[in-house]
């Protein structure tokens, strides 16, 4: 079972083989922000003991994915630096993560989902943006596309399902929830979240050293523009059901 983040004491882990070169190690058996700490620190301590061995390493939710050369090392030998890596594992600090403020404008022209949630809530729209916008989000991990981050979690209250039919089209800095989670659309792509306003902000740039703006452990913290600020920040302003 496993262990609280603020014991010492390193979660209890276990190895599930998902191909001849990869193997997944399994900390934890529920999402939860606390966990990141861990995660963290077992990505730093793996990455530390395959070195030029790691083909690449995946940190998720409640695991890390390990795809190792094996013209360097057989699985038996790389389960055993597994092993030798987290013995002993300590947290990793909470101040790890960067800190990100992203700019959106919330607004139904390109956040469609808005008002409907504002209609579930018995509230106005501007009371959905003030909480969607009023905490920080934990980075949990990169997907779907190159630099989306999976973030959390959501005020339980604004926690909505996935769309039933997923749009065909989603506007590049659509920002949406789905269930406790939130996202930023890193480029135009298909998608079922709901979507509540737009960032002008680039997610992911191949000319930048750091190509993926997130990575895991980075706090995102969203902040409300008018129209006006969108579009001077280079925003593009066509609504999303013409997409």
């Amino acid at each position: 079972m496993s262990q609280s983040p603020s014991s010492s004491t390193a979660p209890a882990f276990r190895l599930e083989t998902v191909g001849m070169d990869a193997l997944i190690v399994r900390l934890f058996a529920a999402i939860d922000e606390a966990h990141m700490p861990w995660i963290l620190a077992a990505d730093n301590a793996l990455r530390e003991r395959f070195g030029e061995a790691l083909i690449d390493l995946v940190p998720s939710y409640t695991t890390l994915l390990v795809h190792y050369d094996v013209a360097r090392l057989s699985q038996r030998e790389a389960r055993q630096w597994i092993d030798e890596a987290l013995r002993g594992l300590k947290p990793a600090s909470t101040e790890t993560g960067r800190e990100h403020r992203i700019p959106v404008w919330y607004d139904d022209s390109v956040g469609p989902e808005l008002t409907r949630i504002a209609e579930r809530l018995g509230v106005d729209t501007d009371e959905i943006v003030r909480r969607h916008a009023g905490r920080d989000y934990c980075a949990f991990a990169l997907g779907f596309s190159p630099g989306y981050a999976f973030m959390g979690m959501v005020e339980e209250a604004l926690a909505t399902p996935r769309l039933k039919t997923p749009r065909q089209k989603v506007a590049a800095g659509s920002v949406g929830i789905a269930e406790r989670q939130t996202a930023i659309y890193s480029m135009r792509s298909p998608g079922g979240w709901n979507i509540l306003g737009r960032t002008a902000v680039e997610l992911f740039d191949r000319e930048r050293d750091e190509i993926s703006l997130f990575r895991p452990g980075d706090r995102v913290r969203f902040e409300p523009i008018s129209r006006e600020a969108f579009i001077e920040q280079g925003g593009d302003t066509t609504p999303l059901e013409e997409r």
